[in-house]
């Protein structure tokens, strides 16, 4: 079944039964600028036998929204590959914490609650940390700055960390909390 112009879309790919594979470059009106192995070239899909080289899926007699599909689709994709895992306990965070959450509520009453999973909130901490120590460790090695510079470097990186210790109560092991020394 050949292809109209409507049917196209840049980036596409296509099969041209006399030049092969191609991908749309550009579209006009009546014509689409392909390029092939060989050379790009100009074609009118209407009169060229044009075809997609993009898979493709035919779904009948299904009767679901399609957005629905999609995110049923996307869930059992997840839990397939296993990349959510809801009973999951996060490496690190004290047991007391596991699966809790952190609700965030406004003086002004007219404002919803946010909500968030303890264990992203610990991620964010968590990842606050290993960048300070990244940072602070190119700091201590970089042979452009002079010791004075590196000094009032690591006080900043010091005065971070020890705004960052309020967290410590997060963490199950002593050795990855915060700490100002």
């Amino acid at each position: 079944m050949s292809l109209n112009i409507q049917d196209l879309h840049i980036g596409m790919k296509v099969l041209h039964p006399r030049y092969g594979v191609g991908v749309i470059k550009a579209l006009t009106e009546h014509t689409a600028d392909i390029s092939f192995d060989d050379a790009p070239r100009t074609v009118d899909p209407a009169s060229s036998d044009l075809a997609s080289a993009e898979p493709s899926a035919a779904l009948t007699g299904l009767q679901v929204p399609l957005a629905s599909l999609i995110r049923d689709t996307t869930h059992a994709v997840v839990e397939a590959l296993g990349l959510e895992k809801k009973d999951a306990i996060v490496e690190g965070l004290a047991n007391r914490w596991q699966r809790g959450s952190l609700i965030m509520q406004s003086v002004d009453t007219s404002l919803q609650p946010k909500e968030v999973p303890i264990e992203t909130f610990f991620h964010k901490i968590v990842m606050i940390r290993n960048n300070l120590r990244v940072l602070e460790q190119k700091v201590n090695a970089s042979d452009k700055l002079s010791d004075a510079d590196k000094f009032d470097l690591q006080q900043y990186i010091t005065r971070c960390y020890g705004s960052l210790t309020t967290f410590n109560i997060l963490f199950k092991d002593k050795d990855d909390q915060f700490s100002t020394k």
